[in-house]
């Protein structure tokens, strides 16, 4: 994978390679290498000769996982375009911020969401809508495009000159929460990205043959785990990854999984849970399963425990970041430490640092930095960001760990006050924010709870102006942010502790 120079190169050599095989499967349909080759390369030329959009121009995906998301992807990526991955679930001012933050010129949306679109749309640089369904045609409105047109009428276009890019040069722009309670870009290059499939790659060797292997991915293209791991590393192994567009819904993922014989499985710890509880997945046969691998939110015992009784496969468990392309660290396969985050990637280092940023000794807890090309080139207009997270080459996590006996480290705790809730990250000041801009809300603090299921939950600690219950709060959380973030506790006091300075308390609240 080192040989090619950017993502173009190895879509390209990837789907000559495993032309005939299977390469996408979603709602029933399968597309082969060849396919995914010729349908990305005539949306390529659409956007090339048609769309006016230019090479470096941004362009939104907001879709589930439909094998149009990897269409999608590698026609932005041959035509020169930067890839933003956007989450469906996004309520219209999230959507809004991400759009005006990366100055989005096009977007590719699910027919499903174009009605809160169609009310932000006005305030963006959004001059080309495209509209995809999951099944059926979509129902356009005035000025927008079906994607399965433009694939058609891109065939008829001029040949595609596709755009060769550096392995300096951006191809995705991934949004991650901050410390500020902004969403901030990542921006990952195409070097970052190939390095980091390329490490994993390594990893995979051992267990899987490439051209082979039938995976199932329930994890959403739009998050960079699965981004990286399934549509560009796996893929390059000529897997076949089957798409899995709602993992919420149990039944229809033991349905859609059922005909397949599955060697990989890629997953979170909640979502390992409920498949175990579920009599329809432990009649499935696992006969075949080689690999499970888990990220996203720290994998617990209980789930490991039940995953190897349920399916007689080890889970193996991995660290990183949208910062990190995503993955710094992977346990060895066959040799796995449950609790740990395993050893670091090829070409990665991975160090633990004091509040001076020096390094502690072995076995004393710290800061967890990393240093490897799968790490970004910065975030995006954001240099006082860039500045405060990356020091002497090394990226400064905010998470605390410790190096093991082993070799491997292992998360004790994170610096920043991120929630994680079944794999997404809670921004506390996001929440808050939105919490004081209700009228009747004088003050609040959010803080993270451990929960079975999920992992953490959202707990709001709330003052008052006036009256209101917490259903009327729920309510109103529901209007303005995407479901993961509602907080699932409401607790109303009549002050919230502070310090001397003012300064909100939350790890007084985590005691209470």
């Amino acid at each position: 994978m080192d040989t090619h120079d950017n993502l173009t190169q190895l879509i390209e050599h990837t789907c000559q390679t495993y032309a005939a095989l299977p390469a996408y499967n979603s709602a029933g349909k399968t597309l082969t290498f060849s396919q995914v080759e010729q349908q990305s390369r005539y949306l390529a030329q659409w956007f090339q000769h048609q769309s006016g959009l230019v090479a470096g121009d941004r362009i939104a995906i907001q879709l589930p996982n439909i094998v149009d998301y990897p269409i999608v992807t590698y026609a932005a990526f041959r035509a020169g375009l930067i890839v933003v991955n956007t989450n469906p679930l996004y309520t219209a001012r999230e959507m809004l911020h991400q759009f005006n933050d990366a100055d989005v010129k096009a977007i590719v949306i699910l027919d499903a969401l174009t009605d809160k679109l169609a009310t932000i749309i006005n305030d963006t640089s959004i001059k080309t809508v495209i509209v995809a369904a999951a099944v059926a045609e979509p129902t356009l409105q005035e000025g927008q495009f079906s994607l399965n047109e433009l694939i058609r009428q891109g065939e008829r276009l001029t040949p595609l000159s596709a755009h060769q890019a550096s392995r300096d040069d951006i191809a995705v722009l991934q949004y991650t929460g901050g410390t500020t309670g902004v969403a901030k870009a990542a921006m990952l290059s195409h070097g970052n990205i190939l390095a980091n499939a390329e490490q994993m790659n390594e990893r995979f060797d051992d267990i899987l043959t490439p051209g082979q292997e039938t995976g199932i991915c329930p994890l959403p293209l739009y998050h960079i785990y699965a981004f990286t791991v399934n549509m560009v590393g796996l893929f390059a192994m000529g897997q076949f990854n089957v798409l899995i567009p709602n993992p919420r819904d149990l039944d229809a993922l033991v349905k859609q999984i059922e005909p397949f014989e599955i060697n990989y499985f890629s997953g979170i710890n909640t979502l390992f849970i409920g498949l175990c509880m579920h009599p329809g997945f432990k009649a499935l046969n696992f006969s075949n399963l080689k690999m499970t691998v888990s990220g996203g939110a720290a994998l617990t015992h209980a789930a490991a425990d039940a995953w190897m009784s349920t399916t007689g496969c080890t889970i193996t468990e991995g660290y990183g970041l949208s910062e990190t392309s995503p993955v710094a660290t992977l346990n060895d396969f066959k040799k796995e430490e449950i609790g740990s985050i395993g050893r670091p990637l090829s070409n990665t280092t991975v160090e633990i640092w004091d509040e001076n940023d020096e390094p502690v000794a072995d076995g004393e807890s710290g800061e967890i930095v990393v240093k490897g090309p799968q790490v970004m080139i910065g975030y995006w207009q954001r240099q006082d960001e860039t500045d405060k997270c990356m020091k002497r080459g090394f990226f400064k996590t905010g998470d605390v760990g410790l190096k093991l006996p082993s070799g491997n480290y292992k998360i004790v705790d994170r610096l920043k006050d991120m929630i994680i809730v079944s794999g997404f990250n809670v921004y506390p000041n996001e929440v808050e924010n939105v919490l004081c801009q209700h009228p009747a809300i004088c003050e609040a603090a959010v803080i993270g709870a451990k929960d079975e299921k999920t992992g953490e939950r959202v707990c709001a600690y709330i003052t008052l102006k006036e009256h209101i219950d917490e259903q009327q709060v729920s309510d109103y959380c529901r209007e303005n942010l995407s479901a993961y973030k509602v907080p699932k506790s409401i607790i109303f006091m009549e002050q919230l502790p502070k310090s001397t300075v003012g300064k909100i308390l939350r790890r007084e609240l985590r005691q209470q």
